[in-house]
């Protein structure tokens, strides 16, 4: 078959948020709840004739009384009325029924013999889910144009409110927060004479139990082992400054002698791990009150967890052309005044190139269920190999990208592996190494006390100093 035909590669990748495959006609509510599921997402095409395989098996019913049975399933099941093309494409001779709606704007679309609290459907994935009480209310601001965090909250009119951390995240971006400046950003509502905090402004001081920052380092590539974990509550600024301190302190350095001075380089780019926090927090879903953000550093990456899916029908495509869509407008203002946001749209596309430019592999953004996941690779370290921008050659007998070459006949593996992993951080604690190599901090202390009677390693400022590899390090003995 042609493979150059749009709907036939469309076909080819399988079912998504966009995309679903039915064999035959299925039955009325089936078809009305992934017509209404893709209203109210990011719009999609059911196609009739197609088997779960991605086989094109093709229509063997009349095609025309199929085009009206569905139209009187969509009048007679869906409310709001919903628009569809229905319409046949023929790919190498298969002809297939194709059934296309558009995202609505009359939210919530729902199945009309249930009603809307149990009939409204969203597309997850490949899947097509009941609408949680929170899903329905954000359709609902989605109609009428408004977002969660411009809502006002009631029971905190402005007065009670500490606005100090506020204040003074203004003043660090040498501007000030006045009355006028809260009411145009809409941090603050006046209604009927009283002042009362949005959700906005609310969730910028930390005063939700959900605003919180769950942080772990596991070892190896997997949940099973804690190395260590922390909650953040408090202001947002401080939430996203903590995060931030946590994920570069499991983070190794790398060296460059750069004539006569020693620069240290974080492994991920810095620019890139607070662009991906922003990110998360700037657009996470903050009406569901039962989650927060999760971030966790693994041997192999840094994953970044929010929750709520892209916000307003935005697909994973849209963000690779640089599309926009702000979930949370108050907070998506205050950032760019504060100069966390330069552009709309290019942040994701930033984190791309900067980590390409340091030839890591190219970070991945991905809506899983109903949270967005950035996932940013460290660099790649094979010890049987090549490691860390310099590979340990069992080969030739030297371990190379040391700064020189170190006579490796001498080494066992797991001492090579020690010089490796101080290479990538001079300032590694003991207990990180014995961590780092799965060992307790006694065989490690042997390896240690080896290197440095070989002349190979020294230690500099005492316990809270840092290692320096002594031969040929940067050229010099």
């Amino acid at each position: 078959m042609s493979s150059d035909q749009p709907l036939l590669l469309e076909i080819q990748k399988g079912e998504s948020k966009t995309l679903e495959f039915k064999q035959q006609l299925p039955k009325g509510q089936q078809i009305a709840k992934t017509l209404i599921a893709f209203a109210n997402s990011s719009g999609g095409k059911l196609i009739v004739g197609v088997t779960d395989d991605r086989q094109l098996v093709g229509i063997q019913d009349d095609i025309f009384e199929l085009q009206d049975k569905i139209t009187s399933m969509i009048y007679e099941l869906c409310a709001p009325q919903l628009a569809a093309q229905i319409y046949i494409e023929n790919i190498d001779g298969v002809e297939l029924l194709v059934v296309e709606v558009a995202r609505g704007s009359l939210f919530p679309y729902y199945l009309k013999s249930v009603g809307r609290e149990q009939g409204t459907y969203i597309r997850l994935g490949a899947s097509n889910r009941v609408a949680s009480p929170e899903h329905i209310q954000q359709l609902e601001l989605q109609r009428l144009n408004i977002s969660f965090d411009a809502l006002a909250n009631y029971q905190y009119p402005l007065e009670k409110l500490d606005l100090t951390v506020l204040e003074g995240a203004f003043k660090a971006a040498d501007k000030t927060l006045t009355l006028e400046k809260m009411l145009n950003l809409k941090l603050v509502i006046e209604e009927q004479g009283q002042r009362y905090a949005s959700h906005g402004l609310l969730i910028l001081l930390g005063q939700y139990e959900h605003v919180m920052t769950q942080c772990a380092r596991f070892k190896g590539t997997n949940m099973s082992v804690f190395l260590d974990r922390k909650e953040y509550t408090g202001d947002l600024f401080s939430q996203i400054e903590q995060a931030e301190i946590f994920i570069k302190n499991h983070l190794s350095l790398r060296a460059e002698i750069r004539g006569l001075k020693r620069y240290d380089f974080l492994e991920i780019p810095e620019n890139a791990i607070r662009e991906a926090l922003v990110n998360a927090y700037v657009h996470r879903d903050y009406s569901n009150f039962g989650r927060n953000i999760k971030v966790a550093v693994y041997d192999d990456l840094v994953n970044i967890v929010s929750p709520g899916g892209l916000p307003n029908g935005l697909t994973e495509a849209d963000l690779l052309q640089g599309r926009s869509e702000i979930r949370n407008r108050v907070l998506a203002r205050v950032f760019r005044e504060l100069g966390y946001i330069e552009h709309w749209g290019s942040g994701l596309q930033r984190i791309r190139q900067m980590c390409e430019a340091e030839k890591l592999a190219t970070p991945e953004f991905l809506e899983t269920n109903d949270f967005f996941d950035v996932k940013l690779y460290r660099p790649v370290i094979d010890l049987e190999s090549g490691a860390i921008g310099g590979a340990i050659d069992h080969s030739s007998g030297v371990i190379e990208g040391l700064g020189g070459a170190i006579e490796a006949n001498q080494l066992t593996e797991r001492q090579q592996e020690i010089l490796v992993l101080i290479q990538r951080n001079p300032k590694v604690s003991y207990r990180s190494l014995a961590e780092q190599l799965g060992i307790n901090q006694s065989a490690l202390q042997k390896h240690l006390n080896h290197l440095k009677d070989a002349d190979w390693l020294e230690r500099v400022g005492g316990t809270r100093g840092y290692w320096a590899i002594k031969k040929e390090f940067g050229g010099e003995a």
